[in-house]
Parts: C-alpha cells; structure tokens; sequence
C-alpha cells in the first residue's frame, strides 16, 4: 500500500500591487465611498456597472503608448475573443454611450468599480484600485466642466480636507503655446508626455528630455517661459492673452478657462482652492479641452482626483463623437490621506457592531436572542456573542474589536425586566429598563 500523498501546501500571498482589504480597512473605504456616492448624486449623476473585462480592441489606441503598455491582458484557454482588464472607467464609458445610442443626453453617470494597471507598486499606487467617476456626455458647455470642479471641491471638503488645490489647464491653449514655440504637430505628444513629468522630475530634468525628442533649443526656452509664470489665475489669463494673442487655438482654450474661473467664482468656492496652472498637462492623449488635477499640500502622495474633457472619445467608436467631460476621484490616495492625517470622523470605527449582546447563561439564551433582535429593529447594529465563555472574556471581545456597548442580561435583569448597558470608551455602566436600551444607546452616541 503506497503512502496517500499529501497536497502541496501553497503560500498564502497576493501578487504584487495587490492587496487584501481586510473588515477595518474596508469601514473606513465604505465610509469615503458613501460620501462620493452621496454627492455624485446631489449633482444628478446616476450610477452605471460595465465588465471588469473588455476586448483587447476596446481599449488600446485610446490611452497612448506609455499608458497601454499598463494594460492587462485577459484570456483563457480556447478563448476566441482577445481580451483585457480595463485601464480605466472612461473607455468603458464611451464604449457604452456608442453601444446605447437611445440614452438620454445629456447623460450624467457615475461608476464605482475596480481597475487594473501593470505600474511599479509604491505609496498610493497598486495595481489593482477603485477608482470613483463622474462624468457628463452630450453637452459642450463649460457649465459642465465648473460642475465636475464644484463636484471634487464638495466631496474632499465634506471628507475633512482643508489644504487642497485644484488646478485648471486646457489642452487648447497647450497645443497654442506649441505653436507659439515652434513645435510640430506630430510632435506634440511627446511635448505633453515631458510637460507632464514637470512636478516630479522638475525643470532641468524635462528640458533634457525635449532635447532627447528633438525639440528646438529656441523651442524649449519660449515654451518655458510661459510655462513658469506665475501669479493668480487672473493675472495668468491676462499674461497669456497678451502674449498668445495670435493664436486661435490659444486663445479658445484661455477663453474656455476664463469662462470656467467665473463660473466657480460665482458658485461661491474660495479662489484658493483653484489655481490655473499651464503646466498642468495630464497625461493621456484623449483629452481636448479643459483638464483638471487635485493636489494635496500635505502629506506629498501626488493627485488626489484628475480628468478633463474628451471630446472625440466617443467618436473612436461610433460615426458621429459626443462632447464630454469627467472626473475621476482617487479613493486610495484619499483614504491613505485621511489615515495619514486622522482625518476620519470619530463614529467611523474599527467595527460596524454597535452593540455585543452577552450570553450569560444557557437557560438565559432565549432571553439574549429576543434583545438582540429588538436591537436590530430598533435600527442598532447588534451582535450576539454565541460562545459559553465567561462574561469577561466577552467583554474583553468586544473592547479587542472595538465594538463600543455591551449589553448584559443576567438572571436579575431578566427577572427585574431590566438589561446592564456598559459603555467602554467611558468606562460606565448604567441599568435600564429592556425598552430603554436603544435609547441610552442612542443618548451615549450623541454626547
């Protein structure tokens, strides 16, 4: 008789970039994602699921080079359809708008959901992320784009935060200060691509990199003279006029920006949480007009939210294009802030629980499942505890997972009616009647 051989045990991990969110973890990313989902649809916008996986021809010559090399690819064996995981929302988005031509327009959707890049794992980047969309297809009014703006400065102010700045830029008005410097057309591209790497790798660095691209010396120093001036966004605007004035496409995109500004002006948002910035580029290729990018002061983890109009998106899948424009909100780097900073509000805890109802006793376990139950209806989060363990260790339980009230009903309680409430971030303990229970709960919670 041969030896039954035994499995091979295999390592318990994840690949890299990837990562389990475990219950507390997910308290606080439920939390930030019911006040996006909140505010979203303040501002009208309705939700909308598309598949994780999409076909390969979907996707690609949509992002540019540099980003579809991120992209997954996706099969199995025997598979006919050439397929990949989705690089991001908006693709899929305009995927739907040309397979839907009956959706009312304009058509104002947003989306929650999963995607996957192939990029180096480091602080606020993984490989797998959620990321929040809300975008507005079928209207070319720059009413739409101040609205994603006055949708982002909402929802990071309604999150806590305080030291942000969304920055403003136009693609129209990048592809005029090209022409003001000399740059070809098929050479714009790269131009954004170097732009774009302005923040992180700084002046001298993106100057070496337009002289690898073959820009002209002359080229570069014009271009960066308008790209470093500085002062508020109105004194920018009028810099550039003067300086651009014989460029159309220049002047359209100063003209949407200017048209933007005033409509955040009047929608009341303090000019110190928006600044134009013409360095500001935005890396992928489909955008056509403005483009916006959030910015935290502290701590230094890079954009909080990003997007911009995409105009001939659409059009790469049907005939006739759409005009749109959207925002996509960085939940990942928005939670790893708010941990960072202890930003999240004190009833946001480790544990949905709000109440552990103790077993006491066998006899006693009826007695235990009606309070739980009632709990539950009287709209508490309510756990039972199902072990035959002493009450100290129940209670110990319930201070390990953070669960903030006790209920203990033992045989005085239960022949007097009453239930023992204690509260263990307050060290107290009171008895009250069995229907009072939720009521001093509810008295504790509020203070």
């Amino acid at each position: 008789m041969t030896e039954e051989r035994k499995p091979k045990r295999v390592e318990p991990r994840v690949p890299r970039g990837m990562r389990d969110i475990l219950p507390q973890k997910m308290i606080l990313r439920e939390y930030v994602i019911g006040v996006i989902r909140q505010v979203f649809e303040e501002f009208g916008f309705e939700p909308l699921q598309t598949p994780a996986i999409e076909l390969r021809e979907t996707l690609m010559g949509k992002y540019g080079p540099d980003a579809e090399r991120l992209i997954y690819e996706a099969g199995h064996s025997g598979g006919k359809e050439e397929l990949a995981l989705r690089y991001d929302l908006s693709v899929p988005l305009c995927r739907v708008l040309a397979q839907y031509p009956e959706l009312i327009k304009p058509f104002k959707r947003y989306q929650i959901a999963p995607v996957w890049r192939a990029e180096r794992p480091q602080k606020g980047r993984y490989r797998e992320f959620y990321q929040c969309d809300a975008d507005t297809v079928g209207s070319a009014s720059m009413l739409a784009d101040a609205e994603t703006l006055a949708l982002t400065y909402e929802i990071l102010s309604r999150l806590g935060f305080r030291g942000f700045v969304m920055y403003l830029n136009d693609r129209k008005l990048l592809n005029g200060i090209g022409q003001y410097a000399g740059v070809s057309g098929e050479q714009l591209p790269g131009l954004y691509r170097s732009i774009d790497k302005l923040p992180k790798i700084g002046l001298e660095k993106v100057e070496e990199e337009l002289r690898r691209n073959l820009i002209p010396e002359n080229a570069i120093r014009r271009m960066m003279e308008l790209l470093q001036i500085e002062g508020t966004s109105q004194e920018i605007l009028a810099r550039l006029r003067v300086v651009l004035a014989g460029y159309p496409a220049a002047m359209e995109g100063l003209a949407e920006v200017a048209e933007i500004l005033g409509y955040l002006e009047a929608l009341g948002i303090p000019e110190r949480f928006y600044q134009f910035s013409p360095a500001m580029v935005r890396g992928l290729e489909y955008y056509t007009g403005p483009v916006f990018e959030t910015i935290v002061e502290e701590p230094k983890i890079g954009s909080l939210t990003g997007g911009g109009r995409f105009d001939k998106l659409v059009g790469m899948f049907i005939e006739r294009s759409l005009p749109a424009t959207g925002t996509t909100i960085g939940i990942e780097r928005i939670i790893d802030v708010m941990e960072e900073l202890k930003m999240f509000p004190p009833e946001v805890g480790r544990t949905v629980t709000q109440v552990l109802v103790t077993r006491f006793s066998p006899e006693l376990i009826d007695e235990s499942l009606r309070l739980t139950d009632a709990l539950r209806k009287a709209g508490l989060r309510a756990e039972l505890y199902f072990e035959d363990e002493p009450l100290a260790r129940q209670i110990r339980y319930a201070d390990r997972r953070g669960i903030p009230y006790v209920a203990v009903l033992g045989p005085d309680e239960a022949a007097a009616g009453k239930v023992s409430l204690r509260n263990l971030a307050l060290q107290q303990q009171v008895t009250v009647a069995r229907e009072d229970v939720a009521a001093q709960i509810l008295a504790w919670r509020q203070g």
